[in-house]
């Protein structure tokens, strides 16, 4: 592994039909340090995404994902780049209390179709931690250098 360990945590996965999915890989790392899982479509025929199309894409897989946990869903690099291909509410998120089918909203911002076959890697998902926000009501904020400037305050 390139220098570092990586820790990890265990994530219980469960096919939902193991004998039509046994041709599927579970999602894998495909580096020693990789931040995302690729996922594979579990479409059983091909699908295509024509221009603009948006489709949701299953894996034929469910998780429990240990609480303090999501499950971050994102494009992969060389589909977006290369064809226009992305998760359409990236990231989207998994959550821990979440046991259903994981499906795939994909959108094809492209200029030509798109055919998704079976086994094709489709998307990334990162096990990320989540806080749960506490919050509180205060008469005002505490002043900072940004103050409120918002989308490009710094120039472009």
């Amino acid at each position: 592994m390139e220098g570092k360990s990586m820790t990890g945590v265990d994530v219980e996965i469960t096919w939902l039909d193991p004998e039509r999915s046994a041709d599927l890989p579970l999602p894998a790392y495909q580096s020693g340090l990789a931040s995302g899982m690729d996922v594979a479509a579990a479409v059983d025929a091909p699908l295509t995404l024509e221009p603009g199309e948006i489709s949701l894409v299953p894996s034929g897989f469910a998780v429990a994902l240990p609480p303090g946990y999501e499950l971050q869903v994102r494009p992969r690099s060389g589909m977006a780049i290369r064809h226009g291909i992305t998760v359409v509410n990236a990231p989207g998120t998994i959550d821990a209390d979440y046991r259903g089918e994981i499906q795939i909203g994909l959108i094809n911002l492209g200029r030509k179709p798109y055919t998704i076959s079976r086994g094709d890697r489709i998307a990334q998902l990162i096990l990320a931690p989540v806080s749960h926000a506490r919050l509180r009501v205060a008469a005002q904020l505490g002043r900072t250098d940004r103050g409120a400037g918002g989308f490009g305050h710094t120039g472009i």
